[in-house]
C-alpha cells in the first residue's frame, strides 16, 4: 500500500479546510501554514478537505490555491493534490498541453513524422499501451515472456526487435522485473546486458529505461533527481513531477539509494538546491533523513 514519506497526521477534514481558509485570509497567503497542513495529508484526506473546503466555503479549494500561491510552490502543491493516478493522468495531459503550445504539433504525431524504426515503434506502442499496474505477478508468464526474449534475442541470428516492443509496452513494472529475474535464472545473463548487446541507438535507450524503471525505480529516480540538481540551476519541473509523484510510492526507497549513491542525503540536495516555500513543502514530503 502505498505511504507518505512521513504518518499524515489525525485531524479532521472539516479542522483542515478551516485552517486553510484562516491561511487564506488577510493580506498576503500564510503558505508556511498551507505547506504544513497539505504536505501531511494522504491521498484521501486531500480528497475529503476539497470537498469540505466546497461545502463551508462553496469554492473549489484547487481554484483558491492556484490565486494564493505562486512560482514552484504553486506548480508542487497543486499537482500534489490529485490521487496519484489521477495525478499521473493530469502529468500526461500537461506534457501533451505544454508539447502542442510551444511546438505546434501533437507528440505522437511528431513520433510518427520524426522519429523513426524500431524506436518509433516502441514509442507510439507504449504511448498508447493499456498496461495493469499492479503488484501482482504471474511467474508462469514471466518465464514464458523470458523464453521468448531469448528466443528473439540471443538463441537467433538478428533480432526480433517485435517480440521486445511487445513484452516492454504491454508488461507492467512488476511483471517486467520478473521477466528480468527469471531471464538470470533460465540463462545466466542479466537482462540489461541482452538488451545492450541485441539493440542499438535510441531504441536500446528507450527500452534500458523502461527496463531499469521496472527493476529498481529507487535508483532509477535517484539518478534522475541527481541529474536535476547538477551543475548550474536546478530543473525544478523534474524535481517537483520525481518528489510529488513519488512521495507515496517509494519515496524512502529512493532517499536510500540517492544516499548510497551519491553520497549525501537527499534532503541535503534539495536543501541546497531550492528557496523558500518550495524547499518547504519538498522537504516536509521527503520527511526526515534517516542515513543507513
Amino acid at each position: 500500500m502505498a505511504t507518505l514519506s512521513v504518518a499524515p497526521m489525525l485531524t479532521s477534514p472539516r479542522d483542515d479546510a478551516m485552517q486553510l481558509y484562516r491561511a487564506f485570509k488577510g493580506f498576503g497567503c500564510d503558505t508556511t501554514a498551507v505547506v504544513k497542513i497539505l504536505a501531511h495529508r494522504d491521498a484521501t484526506q486531500r480528497a475529503l478537505i476539497e470537498q469540505e473546503y466546497k461545502a463551508i466555503y462553496s469554492e473549489e479549494l484547487n481554484k483558491r490555491l492556484a490565486s494564493e500561491l505562486s512560482g514552484d510552490v504553486k506548480s508542487a502543491l497543486l499537482l500534489w493534490m490529485p490521487d496519484p493516478a489521477g495525478r499521473d493522468a493530469i502529468i500526461l495531459q500537461f506534457l501533451k498541453q505544454v508539447y502542442r503550445a510551444r511546438f505546434h504539433a501533437y507528440v505522437e504525431h511528431d513520433f510518427e513524422c520524426h522519429a523513426s524504426g524500431d524506436h518509433k515503434k516502441l514509442m507510439l506502442a507504449y504511448m498508447n499501451a493499456i498496461r495493469y499496474e499492479g503488484t501482482e505477478v504471474d511467474w508462469a508468464m514471466a518465464e514464458q515472456d523470458a523464453m521468448s526474449l531469448y528466443k528473439a534475442g540471443e538463441k537467433r541470428v538478428g533480432t526480433d526487435e517485435n517480440t521486445f516492443i511487445r513484452i516492454f509496452c504491454e508488461r507492467s513494472r512488476a511483471h517486467l522485473a520478473a521477466v528480468s529475474t527469471a531471464y538470470n535464472r533460465l540463462y545466466g545473463r542479466s537482462l540489461e546486458k541482452v538488451v545492450k548487446s541485441e539493440t542499438s541507438g535510441n531504441f536500446e535507450f528507450a527500452l534500458l529505461t523502461v527496463l531499469r524503471c521496472a527493476e529498481n525505480p529507487g535508483k532509477y529516480f535517484a539518478k534522475v533527481l541527481h541529474k536535476a540538481m547538477k551543475g548550474m540551476g536546478t530543473d525544478e519541473s523534474t524535481l517537483t513531477r520525481v518528489i510529488v509523484t513519488r512521495a507515496e510510492i517509494d519515496m524512502q526507497y529512493i532517499k536510500a539509494e540517492y544516499h548510497k549513491k551519491y553520497g549525501k542525503s537527499l534532503n541535503d540536495a534539495v536543501q541546497s538546491e531550492t528557496t523558500r516555500h518550495y524547499r518547504e513543502f519538498l522537504l516536509e514530503l521527503l520527511g526526515p533523513t534517516h542515513h543507513p
